[in-house]
């Protein structure tokens, strides 16, 4: 086993204790309501949502624009004759 699926394990099994220890009514504040609600459904709910963040922020991003790769393409390695009349002039 990995270190990686050791971890998970462990954190799975301390979350799971913690929810399992916190089930007893709270009062829940939000905004100008209160409400009379579960620790657990809370700790649930908000697990749900930093896995759900944290999925989006770690996901791999789209690909950007390879300027590098346009400009190859423009911009053949086989052309060598990319000096203006008025360059050659000069260099002549």
């Amino acid at each position: 086993m990995s270190i990686k699926t050791i971890t998970i394990i462990i954190i799975t099994v301390l979350l799971t204790a913690a929810l399992a220890q916190n089930t007893d009514d709270v009062t829940f504040a939000f905004l100008f309501m209160n409400f009379r609600i579960s620790k657990l459904a809370i700790m649930i709910t908000m697990t749900v949502i930093g896995f759900i963040l944290g999925y989006l922020v770690g996901r791999p991003k789209k690909a950007k624009f390879d300027i590098e790769g346009y400009h190859d393409s423009i911009h053949t390695k086989e052309d060598k004759n990319t000096l203006s009349d008025e360059d050659r002039d000069y260099i002549s």
